[in-house]
């Protein structure tokens, strides 16, 4: 039975240096030790495990894999070629609406802490509709990347990168528009731009040093939007699965789920995988380190 393992064993590796002549990982991938695939990120199925070497990919991956053409390598960097260390590590967080992704990027931002990560959602940027009267803005398509102001928020990342400090809008769920109050967010470390098209954007996703990507069934997500929207937002469920039919689901199927293909990593069940949490802010802490 051990010659036998043993011989598995050396069979994988033969494998795994055959995968590695064949895959050259893309500069952009290279962060972090986390993916290397060339086109899909690593996608475990109920957690995100972080890559060392092949044996401990393998080993501790064990059945989890859903294809076994998914094997990262690992690419070590030194600092001056991953990132300028005057600028902070910029995290893009993507995922259909209600997958879970605002969870994940709040409780980095709570477990981190507010003088060492900055969290921008880009619900905040959805742009401004004064001059619209309540039942058309009510009827608006905010699931459609027209739907937010791209250049102000590239603005604001550009300045938070530089060190600046920039004031974020404030948006209106009740009035479907901007409030008129700001939040004021300050350069750390480590900047998190959540929301459901920041993978969809080419200059915002060119800024992202990390990119992830919160995969969470429709039927789940579907649920958690009643429940929130019936709860938070006062709508009925009626309202709420008609505008889910009309633009939720076609908008998710057409901009937000192909945005999925420039992942770093894919985060499967969103705040429920607390594996991948910790994972993450592990990761998040290590950047922030004085």
């Amino acid at each position: 039975m051990l010659d036998r393992l043993g011989q598995f064993e050396k069979f994988v590796e033969f494998c795994i240096v055959l995968v590695d002549r064949t895959l050259e990982p893309r500069a952009d991938q290279a962060r972090l030790g986390l993916v290397e695939h060339p086109e899909v990120a690593l996608e475990l199925q109920h957690r995100l495990l972080p890559l060392t070497d092949h044996h401990h990919s393998l080993a501790s991956a064990g059945g989890d894999y859903k294809h076994p053409s998914l094997v990262s390598r690992t690419v070590t960097l030194s600092p001056d070629e991953t990132m300028d260390e005057d600028r902070p590590f910029l995290i893009g967080v993507a995922g259909g609406s209600n997958s879970g992704k605002t969870t994940i990027a709040t409780r980095l931002a709570e477990l981190v802490g507010e003088d060492r990560l900055s969290l921008i959602e880009l619900d905040s940027y959805y742009i401004e509709r004064s001059d619209e009267p309540l039942e058309v803005r009510a009827a608006a398509n905010y699931d459609h990347p027209d739907a937010f102001d791209w250049e102000l928020l590239n603005d604001h990342i550009a300045a938070l990168s530089a060190g600046a400090t920039v004031q974020v809008p404030i948006y209106d769920y009740s009035i479907h528009d901007r409030s008129d109050r700001y939040e004021t967010v300050h350069a750390s470390k480590v900047i998190v731009v959540e929301g459901i098209l920041v993978l969809w954007e080419p200059r915002l996703r060119d800024r992202f040093d990390l990119k992830i990507f919160i995969d969470t069934p429709a039927d789940l997500r579907l649920v958690r939007r009643l429940r929130r929207d019936v709860a938070e937002r006062g709508r009925t469920p009626e309202n709420i699965l008609d505008q889910y039919l009309e633009t939720v689901r076609p908008a998710h199927e057409r901009f937000i789920e192909p945005s999925k293909r420039h992942a770093d990593v894919i985060v499967p069940e969103g705040g429920l995988n607390r594996p991948a949490i910790e994972v993450l802010l592990a990761r998040v802490r290590e950047l922030t380190l004085d």
